[in-house]
């Protein structure tokens, strides 16, 4: 049901850029758009993940460069069946995290410095497990082609109030009026089918997340932490491509723009909820749980100290001592 659903706002996305390109060329712009939407779909396609990896200056890593987030990341895809995907870091000091790629065998998973330095170990696993979950769930390419064709819709009603005139002989059906009203609806319209997609698909990788990291509470206190810096830290590239702000966990905008108004992210405190009740279900937290320790805090959960052990396959931590906790 929520991939039919997914289906129809996608169609209602393609739709409203050929409505977009209606109102600034009559049938001909109408025509253009469908084309344009076809093509842009297509390149996204191939492209998506390297395209959105830019946009945000994600840098790839390996076990050389990071082997204890690149050994996480292995034992998570592991946990979930999947292939190996690549693993990237963005320099931004906001935490947060996001997943493309056009499939699982062409995947990867982006995370912030500021996740890496702000959060518990525990807590980065809950995460990048609710990432793989999109890929397992093939939400990527879905949310990736979402962004493109948001992203063009915006830009061209901005095109077309700009240079349309107000000129009805130019093929403009609406004179000044409707210049106006697309440069303002048809984003904000785009936003709203973007938010919905998203919601369609959060609550289903933050149940199957949890489902792979064996703890649903390590991505509720993740949430809950991210929510809040999120809040207090601006990541200037998410600023800077706001269409594709629904592929992070939490929403990264700042407020500052009216990008952030609708937000296409489910509530926070809706998603927590949530996952503790799948906790409850299972019997892994108590009523009285409590939020995982920040990095470099005591711990008692399974990656908390040298001697601990390994949550997944019982072996021996590896511990911190001497370097930083991801390499």
């Amino acid at each position: 049901m929520n991939y039919m659903r997914t289906a129809i706002l996608l169609a209602g996305l393609t739709a409203l850029f050929m409505g977009v390109g209606y109102l600034v060329g009559g049938r001909g712009g109408m025509m253009i758009a469908f084309v344009m939407a076809a093509g842009m779909n297509l390149f996204s396609y191939w492209n998506s993940g390297r395209m959105v990896l830019s946009m945000h200056g994600a840098e790839e890593v390996d076990e050389r460069s990071a082997p204890e987030f690149y050994g996480m990341i292995r034992e998570l895809a592991a946990r979930a069946q999947l292939p190996m995907p690549k693993v990237y870091v963005m320099h931004e000091d906001q935490p947060n995290a996001f997943a493309t790629g056009r499939n699982p065998e062409n995947a990867a998973v982006a995370a912030t410095t500021g996740l890496l330095n702000a959060l518990s170990k525990e807590e980065v696993a809950g995460v990048m497990a609710h990432e793989l979950a999109h890929i397992k769930n093939h939400d990527t390419l879905i949310m990736t082609v979402t962004a493109t064709i948001a992203g063009a819709i915006s830009m061209l009603a901005n095109f077309g109030g700009m240079f349309s005139g107000g000129n009805r002989e130019n093929g403009q059906p609406f004179g000044l009026i409707g210049s106006i009203a697309m440069m303002i609806l048809a984003p904000v319209a785009a936003m709203i089918v973007q938010m919905a997609i998203s919601r369609t698909r959060e609550y289903a990788a933050d149940r199957m997340g949890a489902e792979i990291v064996g703890r649903p509470e390590w991505l509720a206190t993740a949430l809950q932490n991210i929510e809040r810096r999120a809040h207090q830290t601006e990541n200037y590239s998410a600023e800077a491509n706001p269409a594709t702000a629904h592929m992070f966990i939490i929403n990264p905008l700042s407020g500052r723009r009216m990008d952030s108004l609708f937000s296409t992210h489910p509530a926070t405190e809706n998603r927590v909820a949530a996952l503790m009740a799948f906790a409850r279900e299972r019997g892994a937290a108590p009523a009285g749980w409590t939020p995982a320790p920040q990095r470099g805090a005591p711990s008692a959960t399974p990656w908390g100290g040298e001697t601990a052990a390994d949550p997944w396959s019982g072996a021996p931590g590896r511990g911190d001592a001497g370097r930083g906790p991801w390499g």
